[in-house]
């Protein structure tokens, strides 16, 4: 694991109710973020976390589907499911603060 999977799996663990669940078999980065025994979300590698939003969140925080997707290249725009990709602290920073919001609407 990465040092920012690892920074994000630890603040994720710090929200109430959030259990990361390594995949033991899996070698390519691919893990579960349950949220009270519910998927919340799911890394698909070191670098990129598929988060539950909704499609009203997705488009209310402006979020974008990345059109170089490898996992979800066709994805619906009205998925509630979203891409996101980190690869600096602040990345981590707005991730954390997106999965608080998600948290909120479950």
């Amino acid at each position: 694991m990465t040092t920012l999977k690892q920074q994000l799996v630890q603040k994720l663990e710090a929200i109430s109710g959030i259990e990361h669940r390594p995949w033991p078999d899996r070698t390519d980065g691919f893990s579960a973020v349950r949220y009270r025994d519910k998927e919340l979300a799911h890394f698909h590698n070191d670098h990129e976390l598929d988060l539950k939003l909704t499609k009203s969140l997705i488009k209310q925080e402006g979020l974008k589907h990345y059109c170089d997707s490898k996992i979800h290249p066709k994805r619906s725009v009205n998925s509630p499911w979203i891409e996101l990709r980190f690869t600096k602290s602040s990345d981590v920073d707005e991730i954390v603060r997106l999965v608080k919001i998600a948290v909120s609407k479950m």
